[in-house]
């Protein structure tokens, strides 16, 4: 992380962290764990990404035990687009 771009914001009801990366670092970020503080049980959270939202699919549609012409017949989820106001995914 790059310590002086990385932002707090914190509000009666709600907190917001901009994270910034340090530069020679690079891809995109696949999770992210948050809690109160690092002794405690971390909550894990994954970024939205084609490979997330695949992942995330196939364990709620598909369980380990479907055949592989049930993984073959599953749609193709593409993430288009991510901004702060939408996401746009395309299933085919």
């Amino acid at each position: 992380l790059a310590s002086p771009e990385s932002r707090v914001s914190v509000a009666a009801h709600n907190a917001t962290i901009e994270l910034a990366k340090a530069s020679g670092c690079t891809g995109h970020w696949e999770r992210f764990c948050f809690g109160l503080d690092a002794s405690s049980a971390l909550q894990e959270r994954l970024f939205v990404s084609e490979e997330n939202v695949d992942g995330f699919l196939g364990a709620v549609s598909c369980p380990s035990s479907c055949s592989q012409s049930a993984l073959e017949s599953q749609p193709l989820i593409e993430v288009l687009e991510v901004t702060e106001d939408r996401i746009q995914i395309r299933l085919k």
